[in-house]
């Protein structure tokens, strides 16, 4: 059973944590490239800004963000990958870039474009070393694979060349291979990229499954909402490397969505002008109609409709989650902007 996030300290902390890269600033074509040769100049990229958050034990947060929004940098200090240039990380109470084995032997990361199974030997063969590495005895590492194998479905493919097998087989086995040594501390990037529905299914039960069992925090990202709604209470939202929102999944539509999607299957056909009255029309298709309606005004909306219009059919639900996240990183990035100070045009040269 997995623990209450009250019962004990965290077990992840970012405090202020903050990463710039330093990259080369080349201007384009030929001149560009002979002044780049004789005096190199550098732009400041800041992939975090100043991130705070933490993780209690036996929680399954959502660590989401568009492409480039800072997630797996971010993902990178907390494993010890980089080193932040300034701010805290914390895993399990140890500093994660000094990579000291008592932690290391209680985490695990997991990249689904990334792999660490031998490509031309048999799966089997890299739980074998793994388990070595972090000192399973080989019978319980047995009864581990065949416990794990037999969650995710997997048999006859963990005797063939990784090679041969699908995306899926070859992603449920990285996941035996990196929970094998059953890690405190999961970080998921994206273990899901690529896979088919049933995969998909699959590797959420698991890791549901494993979160229940051992009581490990994970730390997801993925750009598949499934995988969120399914494994997650609690979500983070970066983008531009700052925070957007840290809260609840459910508080999410509450705050960014501040309307229901009404769909009204009608017994004929109206026009935009008679259904406009009970909200903001966002698809019309036949007798059919979806509208969106602010929800401080929603169950008198409903009650007129059901009294003005011949309603065949009622539903009322919220706006799909991936809509919404998308207008928060819209809204994060509209922001952002207006934060931005606004250059004064330059003076036009004069020549002498």
């Amino acid at each position: 059973m997995s623990a209450s996030p009250a019962d004990a300290a965290p077990t992840v902390i970012a405090d202020g944590l903050t990463k710039h890269y330093q990259v080369a600033d080349k201007k384009p074509g030929l001149a560009g490239t002979l002044r780049h040769f004789v005096k190199r100049q550098h732009r400041v990229i800041e992939a975090v800004k100043a991130v705070n958050f933490t993780v209690a034990p036996g929680e399954i947060v959502g660590f989401l963000g568009p492409n480039g929004a800072g997630k797996t940098t971010a993902i990178k200090m907390l494993t010890g990958l980089i080193a932040p240039t300034s701010g805290k990380a914390e895993v399990l109470g140890f500093t994660p870039f000094e990579r000291k084995a008592a932690l290391l032997r209680q985490l695990t990361l997991v990249m689904g474009n990334k792999q660490q199974l031998m490509w031309d030997l048999p799966a089997l063969e890299t739980f074998r070393v793994n388990a070595a590495i972090y000192g399973v005895p080989d019978d319980e590492a047995d009864r581990r694979v065949k416990h794990f194998a037999g969650l995710l479905e997997l048999d006859k493919e963990l005797t063939q060349p990784v090679r041969k097998l699908s995306l899926g087989q070859r992603m449920k086995a990285e996941l035996i291979a990196a929970l094998l040594h059953h890690p405190k501390v999961l970080f998921l990037d994206e273990p899901t990229l690529g896979l088919d529905v049933n995969a998909q299914t699959a590797v959420r039960r698991f890791l549901k499954d494993y979160n229940a069992q051992h009581g490990a925090s994970v730390l997801l990202t993925s750009h598949y909402m499934a995988d969120v709604t399914a494994l997650c209470e609690r979500v983070i939202v970066i983008d531009k490397g700052t925070i957007l929102y840290d809260g609840t999944l459910a508080g999410v539509v509450e705050r960014f969505a501040p309307y229901r999607q009404v769909t009204l299957d009608l017994e004929r056909e109206f026009t935009e002008d008679e259904l406009i009255t009970y909200g903001e029309i966002e698809e019309l298709n036949g007798r059919t109609v979806r509208l969106l309606v602010q929800r401080d005004t929603l169950t008198t909306t409903v009650q007129r409709a059901l009294s003005d219009l011949p309603v065949r059919d009622l539903t009322v639900s919220d706006p799909p989650i991936e809509e919404v996240i998308g207008k928060l990183f819209a809204s994060g990035r509209d922001q952002q902007a207006e934060e931005l100070p606004q250059e004064k045009p330059e003076k036009a040269a004069v020549s002498p």
